[in-house]
């Protein structure tokens, strides 16, 4: 299979590529930044378009391709900003509409957790949701908007669901990245909530495995919750980085606040992937 995947060289970018290419798929990466394309393990075994989504997505339509997994999303982790809305979902809608007049059949778009707003709980794929947030309401948004594409112009839509992830390239300002920062720097603490939280995380190699299972089976369709279905504490997921560190930092729990977009304790129900993969979910 011939595919076209968007925001190629971000956190889950980068191993999807891989991926796909360790699983035999020739592959069209697109990206805007040329340098960091460059950078990448994979560059030669690509096809790279550099492309702005929002200036122009002609010279990535140009291209032929299979199926379209779809990842790029500017200013994330700002979860909270109005550009959300008025600038990335109606730039993604005008581009996913474009790849489906082009012909492209079938289409897999990222998704997130926030799009189930305050929510507790174990989370399946057939709840309603409710986004808190500008992020959240955009993505829930794009997908509605696609599956109203989809009564008029039939095609596989895919939406990965996406809910926490660790692992290489990850953004330096998230939990682990700012941790690992921390230990790297031999600083005696490390400041952080009080920890409690329950989430659902999963190595982003994992995440990238995902995506392509569910590529490769195109029945697959509609909403898929990409994650472990394990909740875990972050006391304990920050904790266990400490030891497979050797780290005796020091955790200085309760200097943050929760966050208050997010519910205490949520986790998702992959039951989709573990149809895939021959499970229970």
């Amino acid at each position: 299979m011939r595919v076209a995947v968007t925001g190629a060289t971000g956190f889950v970018g980068r191993h999807v590529v891989a991926r796909l290419l360790e699983r035999g798929h020739a592959v069209v990466a697109s990206a805007r930044n040329d340098e960091r394309a460059r950078a990448m393990p994979w560059i030669e075994r690509v096809d790279f378009i550099r492309c702005d989504l929002h200036e122009d997505f002609r010279p990535l339509l140009a291209a032929d391709a299979d199926a379209l997994i779809h990842l790029a999303w500017p200013g994330l982790p700002n979860y909270r900003d109005y550009f959300h809305v008025d600038r990335n979902l109606v730039a993604d809608i005008r581009f996913l509409k474009a790849a489906v007049d082009r012909g492209w059949r079938q289409l897999m778009v990222a998704g997130t957790c926030l799009e189930y707003g305050m929510r507790y709980g174990p989370l399946t794929e057939d709840m309603a949701t409710s986004p808190t947030t500008p992020y959240g309401f955009a993505k829930d948004a794009l997908r509605k908007a696609l599956q109203l594409l989809q009564k008029e112009s039939p095609f596989v839509l895919q939406w990965m669901r996406l809910f926490y992830m660790y692992g290489d390239g990850q953004n330096p300002a998230s939990l682990l990245g700012q941790l690992n920062k921390a230990i790297d720097e031999g600083r005696a603490t490390f400041d952080m909530s009080m920890g409690d939280q329950l989430r659902d995380y999963l190595p982003v190699e994992q995440v990238a495995v995902n995506f392509v299972l569910a590529l490769e089976n195109p029945q697959c369709e509609g909403v898929i919750n990409c994650c472990s279905g394990k909740p875990i504490s972050v006391i304990d997921l920050v904790s266990q980085r400490c030891r497979a560190r050797a780290s005796p930092i020091e955790l200085n729990r309760g200097h943050y606040p929760y966050p208050d977009y997010e519910p205490l304790a949520f986790w998702g129900v992959p039951s989709k992937l573990a149809g895939l993969n021959g499970r229970s979910a």
